[in-house]
């Protein structure tokens, strides 16, 4: 009995989709991908058919099987274990809290101030034009990556990538966060650690493929 069929739900723009869609490529992992626009008619994931998949009314959601997950960081923990080669995470139990610890920077604590639903929120609510917005996500996006800047400063020897000599579930997080973080104009100049793994993040195919300009959703 062959892999399940996977179907992708996702839009160009989403961090958490971008995470993914690296991971798809990494795994040599082929998917069914649905468009799910953010903007569209209000919001597509607001529709019925898609709260009835994703009660969060969120992307991106994953069906495989008999299995359907919202939250990228379960599906990227999933695709690992599903599809072990090559691997996100190292073997030594140490080494892997350090990357999760890494991820959940970005994954928990910068991505959701980012968030459409939050930024939305700031504009309805508090009156924030466009220059408010952009200030909010400087600040925070901007706090973050100081932090994995820090926290790759820290490591014990210096590599290509955040934790390694490949690509592992860090970089993963990393480059769409780096992506975000160009697109509301954060000043990256005094972290050359970030700025040099996300460079050889990009020289890869299944990050480049990934990027959010070369999705069939892309307005």
């Amino acid at each position: 009995m062959g892999d399940p069929m996977i179907r992708f739900h996702g839009y160009f723009r989403s961090s958490s989709s971008y995470r993914c869609r690296i991971a798809f490529n990494l795994k040599g992992v082929d998917y069914e991908f649905v468009p799910v626009h953010l903007l569209k008619d209000g919001g597509e994931q607001k529709k019925s058919d898609y709260r009835a998949l994703n009660p969060q009314m969120l992307v991106p959601t994953l069906e495989a099987g008999d299995l359907t997950i919202g939250q990228s960081m379960a599906m990227l923990e999933w695709l690992d274990e599903t599809y072990p080669e090559p691997a996100f995470l190292p073997d030594n139990a140490d080494d892997r809290a350090r990357v999760r610890a890494f991820s959940q920077v970005i994954a928990c604590d910068i991505h959701p101030l980012q968030n459409l639903r939050v930024l939305a929120y700031l504009r309805e609510n508090y009156q924030e034009d466009q220059e408010g917005v952009e200030r909010w996500c400087q600040r925070w996006i901007g706090d973050g990556l100081a932090a994995c800047e820090a926290l790759l400063a820290r490591r014990a020897a210096k590599t290509t990538f955040c934790f390694g000599e490949t690509p592992g579930l860090a970089d993963i997080c990393l480059v769409p966060q780096v992506f975000s973080a160009h697109r509301f104009k954060v000043d990256l100049t005094e972290m050359p650690l970030v700025r040099a793994v996300h460079e050889a993040c990009e020289a890869l195919p299944a990050f480049a493929d990934a990027h959010p300009s070369k999705q069939p959703d892309a307005a």
